[in-house]
């Protein structure tokens, strides 16, 4: 089964598109794993998938504590992100996709800026092989996204000018990526790139609560999958905050 089935299957099996990102603050009591596995224990029933960012992966260890984590999700029968960004050359790129992808995750993110050709395109053909995913990052949900995914930029080939996401949302669609990173932040960016995208590469929407991103206008402008990370982790009850967001988001679908 594809990424994109899997997200799906497991969207339509739990009712919920939200992705629980599960990246807890730096923590000198040893207790990140035991946290981990508790709120995700809790919030299960509400989420579709799991996003983990490198800041578990380096206290953890990508084959020590982080393995534990897979294997609960895979319990769970939920697909798991590694929220890696990969931007490097490309024999760099494949290697880091394979330990990420036999460590156990369903799919990586990674950074169009660096193209195709010695870039990302060994990335895409380890993933096509081994049945992952690769999820592009289109337009980030901080403050100066802007100055990097907002710049104008030319086509060498055309000399078209265009905004530097427009010229990723395009790559992410001839790439035939398994999804699209643009931020909950700018609901504006996700209704110009799903005219891109369409349901055929899904857009997932980090930024929702924290940083400022509300689930209604997220959900109208085209997004599929909701990324929610310290709104719900970092709450006093993390199960009722993400059933809350859940609830919220279903009804936006409807």
């Amino acid at each position: 089964m594809s990424f994109k089935l899997k997200m799906n299957h497991s969207a339509k099996k739990t009712d919920s598109n939200i992705v629980l990102n599960l990246d807890l603050p730096f923590d000198r009591s040893n207790s990140l794993l035991s946290r981990s596995i508790q709120i995700l224990e809790t919030v299960h029933p509400y989420i579709c998938a799991v996003k983990i960012n490198r800041q578990l992966v380096l206290p953890l260890g990508l084959f020590n504590g982080v393995q534990k984590l897979l294997g609960l999700a895979q319990d769970l029968e939920l697909p798991t992100i590694m929220d890696c960004k990969i931007n490097d050359v490309g024999h760099t790129n494949k290697i880091i996709a394979e330990y990420y992808y036999k460590a156990g995750f369903d799919a990586v993110t990674a950074n169009p800026f660096i193209g195709w050709e010695q870039g990302l395109q060994p990335v895409f053909e380890v993933a096509q092989q081994m049945r992952r995913g690769v999820i592009l990052l289109v337009y980030m949900s901080h403050k100066a996204a802007a100055e990097g995914y907002g710049q104008t930029i030319q086509n060498p080939k055309t000399g078209q000018l265009s905004p530097q996401y427009v010229a990723f949302a395009e790559k992410a669609l001839s790439w035939n990526a398994d999804g699209a990173v643009v931020g909950a932040t700018y609901p504006e960016k996700i209704r110009e790139v799903y005219k891109i995208l369409g349901d055929k590469v899904p857009i997932y929407s980090p930024g929702v609560g924290v940083q400022g991103g509300d689930v209604e206008p997220t959900i109208k402008a085209g997004a599929h999958y909701l990324l929610v990370g310290r709104t719900i982790t970092l709450s006093e009850n993390p199960a009722e905050t993400a059933k809350r967001i859940r609830d919220v988001a279903k009804r936006c679908l409807k």
